[in-house]
């Protein structure tokens, strides 16, 4: 966690994924609003940048950020998020 100047902390949140199947040399790097995903074929590459996509639509919807959310309940976002 960091903790701001000022001393109050503030929570932080990041979705980070990492494909490891990259077989075709290509160097994959996709940030956007809370989440960097990295590596992966074109097709895993892809599908993590989607699905982090709509987590974030998803969070969006229920008005919360990533650092609102519980596990349990960032993890049914991906889940529907997924499917």
């Amino acid at each position: 966690m960091v903790v701001p100047r000022g001393g109050s902390k503030k929570r932080q949140a990041m979705l980070m994924g990492v494909g490891l199947d990259n077989k075709d040399g290509h160097t994959r790097i996709t940030k956007g609003d809370n989440f960097v995903m990295m590596g992966g074929s074109e097709e895993t590459h892809e599908r993590m940048t989607e699905t982090a996509i709509k987590v974030n639509e998803k969070l969006s919807v229920k008005g919360k950020a990533l650092e609102e959310v519980s596990p349990k309940e960032l993890i049914d976002i991906i889940n529907d998020a997924r499917s």
